[in-house]
């Protein structure tokens, strides 16, 4: 597997708000804020020493007069739709030429009143599926442009779609906190079935599994509003036999936290989650390989009793999770490719890319190699009916999938939450938050009694100058000095320092080097105590550790936190120890 953020100019350096795979040539379409659709071609990386496929610039499409939020290609490759800002939704149809291949305008719709936010296709390419700002989704004939229903039963906005692809559900998922299943029910008139979706299931709360003899209490299954994403994008499998949603949030007791998640339906039971997947951030997006993979029969523990693998991907603001329904923790994890959150994620026809786009006007690759996920699954069409059994394994309780134990979920939830309001800046630290915290007392309480640890620099250049005479100071080039003795002290010793200089002797002074000072620095030059108080004698003032920095109580112990401001210690051993000398004002 070979990963990472590709490095051109995808949109002009402006937010990329969703990406898709053309079918039969993996041609890959981006668009975003700059209001173009762009073409992509992809070559691999195999077998050469490149870490990342090379990706060239094909043509654009430029038509939308505002952002476009979602472009998904039909089943077939000939059409595309692109849904944007205003409520604007094309079809593009492909016409092929000896020399090249052009998309042109073939029909755009206009019933929504507001942002598109998201679209799919149905199984045969003949209808649409749109969620738009406007509260309301609509199922459109594309083969005769018209708006063929509008479900507008949500609150708010509509941020995610999808179509069964066996024909008899779709669903919608919205920052009202719900996810609606409809099922279609044709209305039969003068002999002509019409399209007639109505509302089976909404999907909104669950009960906590509580002890015996206590009151049954509710809770929400996902975020409301303040979910800092334009999307929710959700998806049936491939087969119909599960649905997958993304923006979960579920508390594992009653009077815990929540914690972000993605929820799997089993189809046979679309009332409650099935499986509930924890994630250490909000989960914005999912999508499912195209193709089933042959089971390798290793794993024992998994939770679908289906004859083939399936691999679906999970989308958070900041990771990306790969599943498969063999096993039940992710085959892969991927994080920190981007500094803005992900909008969208797409697979190639051939299972060969993986891609994510992102705010920050990056879209990052993920290439496996051959057979690295498995044999390809040959698979009849039908490939699920009403009267089969449930895919999932029977079970009573929703089932938590041990992506980590709660606690760290928990812990990493909070992080995530904190890294949003701080520009999305990811710093590991070594010490939890306490630690850091009385770091940062100490040394301000140290700088206060003129016990500080500091480096040679700044205003001091004059004493550097003076103490250049002593030999081990020209071999040292980073020098931690211990001053322990008060201002007054200092001064004296200066002045009884120039006497001794004047005729050759060796000064002394009262303040001291601690013994072992030196053994110190060469041993740990990366100590959070030197590295915080040498910042803030450099910058003239303790730099407080909480600040330029995100530190909570959720941080990993075991892991350094750098100051920005800090300089490296060097490891060269001090010859000879030097006393601090103060400047006579």
């Amino acid at each position: 597997m070979k990963c990472g953020t590709v490095q051109i100019s995808w949109h002009e350096g402006k937010p990329i708000l969703t990406l898709d795979f053309h079918p039969p040539s993996s041609t890959l379409a981006t668009a975003g804020a700059d209001f173009d659709i762009k073409f992509w071609s992809i070559k691999s990386a195999a077998g050469t020493q490149k870490k990342l496929p090379q990706v060239s610039y094909l043509s654009n499409l430029s038509y939308h007069s505002s952002a476009v939020n979602v472009v998904r290609f039909s089943s077939s490759g000939e059409l595309l739709a692109s849904g944007a800002d205003g409520g604007e939704l094309i079809i593009w149809k492909l016409h092929c030429t000896d020399s090249a291949q052009t998309w042109k305008v073939l029909k755009m719709l206009r019933s929504h009143h507001k942002d598109i936010l998201d679209l799919q296709w149905s199984n045969d390419s003949t209808h649409i599926i749109s969620g738009s700002v406007d509260n309301s989704c609509i199922i459109w004939d594309v083969n005769k442009g018209i708006n063929l229903q509008t479900l507008d039963a949500h609150a708010h906005y509509v941020q995610g779609v999808a179509w069964d692809p066996l024909g008899k559900y779709a669903a919608s998922l919205s920052s009202d906190r719900t996810c609606r299943i409809y099922i279609n029910k044709p209305l039969k008139s003068k002999g002509i079935e019409k399209i007639n979706y109505v509302c089976r299931q909404i999907i909104a709360k669950a009960e906590h599994p509580l002890l015996k003899n206590s009151k049954s209490t509710k809770y929400h299954l996902f975020h409301d509003e303040t979910l800092p994403s334009f999307f929710r994008r959700l998806a049936w499998s491939p087969d119909g036999s599960f649905l997958l949603l993304p923006a979960g949030s579920y508390k594992i007791g009653s009077a815990s936290e929540s914690v972000n998640a993605a929820y799997i339906f089993s189809r046979k039971d679309l009332s409650r989650p099935a499986i509930q997947l924890p994630c250490a951030s909000k989960a914005v997006a999912v999508r499912f390989c195209p193709i089933f993979f042959k089971l390798r029969g290793t794993k024992s523990d998994g939770l679908f009793k289906l004859p083939y693998r399936i691999i679906f991907a999970v989308a958070t603001l900041n990771s990306l999770y790969v599943y498969d329904t063999e096993s039940t923790p992710p085959i892969a994890i991927l994080a920190g490719l981007h500094y803005a959150s992900i909008t969208d994620i797409t697979w190639s026809s051939d299972a060969r890319y993986l891609a994510l786009s992102s705010q920050d006007g990056f879209c990052s690759l993920v290439e496996f190699e051959n057979d690295e996920l498995g044999s390809p699954f040959s698979i009849s069409e039908g490939k699920v009916s009403e009267e089969s059994n449930s895919p999932l394994w029977a079970s009573n309780n929703t089932v938590i999938l041990p992506t980590q134990n709660a606690s760290a979920v928990v812990a990493q939830s909070r992080k995530s939450q904190a890294e949003e309001k701080s520009d999305d800046m990811v710093i590991e630290s070594t010490r939890n938050d306490g630690a850091v915290r009385a770091e940062s007392r100490k040394s301000e309480s140290e700088e206060k009694a003129d016990n500080t640890i500091m480096k040679s620099t700044g205003n001091v250049q004059a004493s550097i100058a003076e103490s250049r005479k002593n030999e081990a100071e020209e071999k040292v080039d980073d020098m931690v000095i211990d001053a322990t003795g008060s201002v007054g002290a200092a001064v004296s010793d200066s002045r009884k320092r120039e006497a001794e200089n004047k005729v050759g002797k060796q000064p002394s002074s009262s303040g001291r080097v601690k013994p072992g000072a030196g053994e110190k620095a060469v041993k740990g030059p990366n100590s959070p105590d030197v590295k915080q108080t040498e910042a803030g004698a450099k910058s003239g003032k303790t730099q407080s550790s909480s600040e330029g920095i995100k530190s909570g109580p959720d941080e990993k112990e075991g892991t350094q936190m750098p100051s920005r401001k800090s300089t490296p210690i060097s490891n060269k051993p001090a010859r000879k120890r030097i006393t601090p000398i103060a400047i006579d004002p």
